[in-house]
Order: C-alpha cells, then sequence, then structure tokens
C-alpha cells in the first residue's frame, strides 16, 4: 500500500486535534482523544488528544484489545461508563501509563466503509444533570454523531489524494452527515464540525499556490 503523503497526514492530525478540542469543550471534559487502529497490527495508536495527560502521548501505542478502547475498537459499538473501577473491559495499568486516571470514560467507534478505523474516548466529562433521563444516551448519541463526522472526514480526505478527486465528495460529506444531525444553530457540534471538515477539505481540494 502507498504510504499517506505528509500533507495529508498533516491534515489528518489536524482535523483530529480540533475534534478532541471541540469534544472536550462540548462536555466539558477533563480530557478528550482519539485512537487510530492500526491497520496491520490493530494497535491502538493515540493520534490526538486534548486536556489532561496530552503532553507526549500522540504516537503512544497499546496492544490491540487493549482496556475500553480495545473493546470498542473490536466490537464496533459505544461504551460509557461513570465507573471505570467497576468496568471489566478497563485496563487500569493502561491508563496509569498515561498519567491520568479517569473515574469515567465514554468512547465510540470511527466507522469508514464498514471497518473501524479508530476510536473517539472522553474523559471525566462534567455531569451536572447526572439524574436527567436519558442523559447517559444523550451524551453517546452526541459522540456517535462526533465519531460519525470524523470517520467521513477521514474517509474523504484519504480518498481525496489526488486534488481533482476530493473537491466532488465535499457535497457527499453535507449530504451524509444530514442524515445524523440537524443542521441549525439548535446543534452547534454538528454545524461547528461541518465547518472545520470542509474547510479542511477545501483546503486540500485547493491548496494555495507558492510565490515566487
Amino acid at each position: 500500500m502507498k504510504p499517506w503523503s505528509h500533507d495529508l497526514m498533516a491534515t489528518e492530525r489536524r482535523l483530529l486535534q480540533s475534534v478532541v478540542a471541540v469534544a472536550r469543550y462540548i462536555y466539558g471534559a477533563a480530557a478528550s482523544s482519539v485512537f487510530m487502529v492500526s491497520p496491520d497490527t490493530g494497535e491502538l495508536i493515540f493520534a490526538a488528544v486534548a486536556g489532561e495527560g496530552e503532553q507526549g502521548l500522540v504516537g503512544k501505542r497499546f496492544d490491540a484489545g487493549t482496556g475500553i478502547a480495545g473493546w470498542v475498537a473490536a466490537s464496533g459499538q459505544p461504551l460509557i461508563t461513570d465507573n471505570v473501577a467497576g468496568t471489566a473491559q478497563f485496563a487500569g495499568d493502561a491508563a496509569a501509563s498515561t498519567g491520568y486516571v479517569p473515574a469515567s470514560i465514554m468512547a465510540a467507534p470511527l466507522i469508514a466503509d464498514g471497518e473501524c478505523i479508530g476510536v473517539i474516548e472522553v474523559l471525566d466529562r462534567h455531569t451536572h444533570d447526572a439524574n436527567a433521563p436519558g442523559r447517559e444516551l444523550d451524551d453517546i448519541e452526541l459522540l456517535g454523531l462526533l465519531a460519525t463526522q470524523a470517520a467521513l472526514s477521514l474517509a474523504l480526505l484519504r480518498r481525496g489524494e489526488q486534488a481533482a478527486s476530493a473537491a466532488p465528495r465535499m457535497g457527499d460529506l453535507v449530504a451524509r452527515l444530514s442524515e445524523h444531525a440537524v443542521m441549525d444553530s439548535s446543534d452547534p457540534l454538528a454545524v461547528s464540525l461541518l465547518s472545520i471538515s470542509l474547510d479542511l477539505l477545501d483546503r486540500r481540494a485547493h491548496p494555495a499556490s507558492k510565490s515566487g
């Protein structure tokens, strides 16, 4: 397989860093991160981190199946727990190695072309409405939207290695996202992420010409 270009990898890093920053802000969380799944080994690789433990974590690897992220990657299903100590999937040693051990975790898979390519996690989200009916369902549904957005954007970027083929797919992103969210002011997360992705895709499709 042809390796991704440096420009594409830089764009992906920028996209994922924007995603984790938005996730941390929306949930008032201590931290948020995205792991990418190695297509060769199945390892979980920190690709972007915002908040607690972010220094030096990008590029850190865990064995396939490690912890909650590993379970989500293998099952393709989201998971939410407000008591990680009592959750069978939690890997305390792996968490400790990052420098931050959370009390609660939400995680959702990034699915592209029917395959899990990564996992987004939110650690210690703010739970001021802890007793509100359906709060956990709302939280995980919103995280699922975020994961869908990230996966779609990555897939489009990768299929758009050549600028000529990237531009027509921007409209496809809008159409597919509209199936998952109401695109108006009542859904600021979807609007923000759509703006981020379209900006990145537009830069990818129409790189600034070099002077001189």
